[in-house]
């Protein structure tokens, strides 16, 4: 096929990861769009509401690891596939519960904790699938475009969403979702496959350039280590703390921002959906040219800056975002500010991913499935506990709070290392690797 030839497949298939990963956020973002009707419905409060929220998450972070395992066990094609129709599943099933019935508030819980299950493999699985079909030199990109997803998706959301659910209630964006989510697996399927190598559509020179490209030195000393060795070595766990503090932050956006800007900025989501947009614009954006700019830091200065570095200035960056904007007395102003915070703290998104893939190689799926669990455990955290510290000391706190912990996230990064597994590597053999990354 003449496309085949223009276009990489390994490009075709990153852009479809693109889109599943914005199914994903649609799925997750949805019950905060719909939350205060939900809350409406269960005649409960926004710390109940967090328990849903939360549900979800802790779900989440608990089948990361299963879910990693299952990606290299079975491959990223069928895993993928399957989690999208899983949580397809039950993202309808959060339809169905009646909040009239005297356990809903516990069967919402329990559903959202199975979506939240389905989910786990979504990332892992694409981890896997860059550790096999993408260029060391081109994976800060790759997961800029599979993470910008997650911006989209939250973004397109607002306006898709609050247009439903005006039309047709709250019931009918999750049916809504659910449709979206079976089609996108069924394409993915179709589309997928484990590695270059089986791919009808490769061409001979893609995957040349990809076999002689997809591998670090420390992928083969990661194989040779044990799974403890592998998992709870420094950069791993450096990278986990370092993505809690990520997930921590991050879900302030997910699960409150929109609770906050109708509660405390009295915006109505409807006739303001573009500010409400901001911060999952400012996302998208910043995923995608951080990805960029860690690639090109790498190809000049070498890989700990390009993947540490942009952690770090992110991570800073964030922190001074997110205490101005939470000062800003405009709401319209409090919104571009906190967008970006939004934005800075997206920019590093890549960099975990990418690290992780260097770090593990062929075991990227479950290394990075633990890196994610801290992310899911930082964001069930916050979910629950931002209410409380809106009630007892006001947003301002909340978000103060927040910058510190993006602050922590940032010196976390100091201790990573993605050329170095396990143990100590020479200088010398640090410099090979990276002299391989720059094609020299």
């Amino acid at each position: 096929m003449g496309w085949s030839r223009r276009v990489p497949v390994r490009s075709l298939l990153v852009f479809w990861l693109f889109v599943l990963s914005a199914v994903a956020f649609l799925d997750r973002t949805n019950i905060s769009i719909a939350g205060t009707a939900i809350r409406d419905e269960l005649r409960t409060d926004n710390i109940h509401l967090g328990w849903i929220f939360s549900a979800f998450l802790i779900g989440y972070a608990a089948f990361q690891v299963p879910g990693g395992w299952l990606a290299l066990r079975l491959g990223p094609r069928r895993v993928l596939a399957a989690g999208v129709v899983w949580w397809g599943v039950f993202t309808a099933l959060t339809a169905v519960v009646d909040p009239r019935l005297s356990p809903a508030l516990f069967l919402l819980i329990g559903v959202r904790f199975a979506l939240g299950a389905g989910e786990a493999v979504m990332y892992p699985a694409s981890n896997q699938f860059v550790a096999q079909w993408i260029p060391v030199a081109e994976r800060g990109r790759a997961n800029g475009w599979i993470f910008a997803g997650v911006g989209a998706g939250s973004a397109f959301s607002i306006p898709i969403l609050t247009w439903v659910i005006s039309r047709a209630g709250w019931r009918a964006s999750f049916w809504f979702c659910a449709a979206i989510g079976v089609a996108g697996a069924l394409v993915w399927y179709l589309l997928a496959r484990d590695t270059p190598e089986e791919h009808p559509l490769v061409s001979r020179e893609e995957l040349a350039h990809i076999q002689a490209t997809r591998s670090l030195k420390t992928n083969a000393r990661a194989a040779s280590l044990s799974w403890r060795e592998v998992t709870l070595n420094r950069n791993v766990l450096a990278l986990t703390a370092s993505y809690f503090c990520f997930g921590y932050v991050a879900w302030i956006f997910f699960s409150w921002f929109f609770i906050y800007l109708a509660q405390v900025r009295h915006l109505d989501l409807k006739s303001n959906a573009l500010f409400a947009m901001a911060p999952f614009i400012a996302m998208t954006v910043c995923c995608l040219g951080g990805g960029a700019v860690s690639d090109a830091l790498i190809r000049r200065f070498g890989l700990r800056m390009g993947r540490c570095g942009v952690g770090v200035f992110s991570s800073l960056l964030t922190t001074v975002f997110l205490i101005s904007g939470s000062y800003a007395r405009s709401p319209h102003a409090a919104i571009a500010i906190l967008a970006g915070g939004a934005g800075a703290l997206y920019f590093s998104q890549s960099s975990f991913w990418a690290a992780s893939a260097d770090i593990a190689g062929e075991r990227s799926g479950p290394v990075s499935g633990v890196m994610n669990m801290g992310c899911q455990i930082g964001a069930a955290i916050t979910s629950s506990l931002t209410p409380y510290i809106a009630t007892h000391w006001g947003w301002n706190a909340v978000f103060v709070f927040t910058a510190g912990v993006a602050a922590v996230g940032g010196v976390a990064w100091l201790a990573v290392d993605p050329g170095r597994v396990g143990v100590a590597r020479s200088g010398a053999a640090t410099a090979r690797i990276e002299a391989g990354i720059a094609g020299k």
